[in-house]
């Protein structure tokens, strides 16, 4: 799918089609990836399809509700998962083991700190339900995060525009 194709959908679904895409992979789950989607939303918002702070808010709250499904999803199932997935792959537990020895030592920042990595960002949900970290401590450390790495991406669709469709394309 090319990037016309994405910037009519926002044109035709507008807040709702940044929203559910960004929800989608925060939750890890196929689709676009956040370097596109999150460019293109400021992309728009330059063009006057949306206003700056609705189009990161909006990033903001999906990245956070994805985050939350995970932690969610960690807190109630992950004991289970997690044994099942290392039966099935025990050698990824010490990548497993190094991760939540980071979470117990690290806490929010570890969270925080997560937020801010490819890959890592969206998985360390999973993990922090495990560990049942507090979950409003979870919330401002992810929400933090999230506003940080959203707002780069989004920031640089908004003021480079032009120059990041050709780059994306």
């Amino acid at each position: 799918m090319n990037l016309d194709v994405l910037m009519q959908y926002f044109v035709q679904y507008g807040a709702a089609a940044i929203f559910v895409i960004v929800l989608l992979e925060y939750m890890n789950l196929p689709g676009f990836p956040a370097g596109v989607i999150m460019p293109l939303a400021g992309v728009w918002a330059a063009r006057g399809g949306i206003r700056f702070p609705a189009a990161f808010l909006i990033t903001v709250a999906a990245g956070l509700l994805g985050s939350w499904i995970l932690y969610l999803l960690g807190y109630v199932g992950g004991d289970l998962f997690l044994k099942w997935y290392l039966k099935k792959f025990p050698g990824h537990r010490q990548a497993i083991d190094r991760n939540f020895d980071m979470l117990r030592k690290r806490g929010c920042i570890g969270v925080f700190v997560s937020k801010l990595i490819p890959m890592v960002r969206t998985l360390i949900s999973i993990p922090a339900g495990v560990l049942k970290m507090d979950f409003w401590k979870y919330t401002v450390s992810s929400a933090l995060g999230v506003a940080a790495w959203n707002l780069f991406f989004v920031g640089a669709g908004y003021f480079l525009g032009d120059a990041v469709l050709r780059y994306l394309a």
